[in-house]
């Protein structure tokens, strides 16, 4: 319950709550050995008028989820004006705690965040940024492509990443899945970027954006690195 009263306070104090079918993005912490990462979603629907919510729970190492680590529902409830889903995702929260207890999630360990794309902004297919508590410098580059169009369109995307260190030296990664075409998305950006609290791996908290039978719409999803 303290855990619930934690997030509550934190979702009150944010800057950006959205309505209708742009879902609301939330960072719900690490583990304590920064092995594991939680984060969920919630918004209406504007297909139904429904509200809806998620929470998922992965592996930094390996980027996957973990065993029960999604958990996902939408409401029957009647929505009124004014509501924007906020309690679907404090009624899942309750079925993630015991999952969520076991490999010590911790609500207030959210990382140290090294970007974030600002609502109204515009969106970059590269990032440059520097971590100066190791003094590297991190070059972030998305890479997308899209296929077909209308009803059939689908798209595909991966993360470039390039750390140099004070030494010079530089380390690559390829982060994502490059081939794996995902069905009626639109495109992708960046929008945050994550220190791990151990500050030995990232989070790259992606928007997708979505053709659906209302128009279109915004769903999230992470690619997770350890150095």
């Amino acid at each position: 319950m303290r855990k619930i009263v934690v997030i509550l306070v934190f979702l009150l104090s944010s800057s950006f709550i959205f309505s209708g079918d742009i879902a609301q993005y939330i960072n719900l912490g690490f583990s304590s050995d920064s092995k594991y990462f939680m984060f969920g979603q919630y918004g209406i629907s504007t297909e139904d008028t429904k509200a809806f919510a998620e929470t998922y729970i992965v592996d930094v190492s390996k980027n996957d989820f973990i065993t029960n680590g999604v958990n996902s529902r939408k409401f029957s409830e009647e929505i009124l004006p004014g509501q924007d889903g906020l309690g679907a995702l404090f009624t899942i929260l309750e079925d993630s705690i015991t999952v969520a207890g076991k490999i010590g999630i911790n609500h207030i360990s959210t990382g140290r965040v090294v970007y974030l794309l600002v609502n109204g902004a515009k969106p970059k297919e590269r990032l440059e940024f520097r971590d100066f508590y190791k003094d590297d410098a991190y070059t972030v580059t998305l890479v997308q492509e899209s296929f077909g169009s209308d009803e059939n369109i689908s798209s595909t995307f991966h993360i470039n990443l390039s750390v140099t260190d004070k030494q010079e030296k530089i380390r690559t990664y390829t982060i994502g899945l490059p081939n794996y075409k995902r069905q009626n998305v639109l495109g992708y950006r960046i929008k945050q970027v994550v220190f791990t609290p151990s500050e030995e791996g990232l989070v790259f908290v992606i928007e997708k954006e979505f053709s659906g039978s209302q128009g279109k719409f915004i769903r999230y999803m992470v690619e997770t690195l350890v150095f």
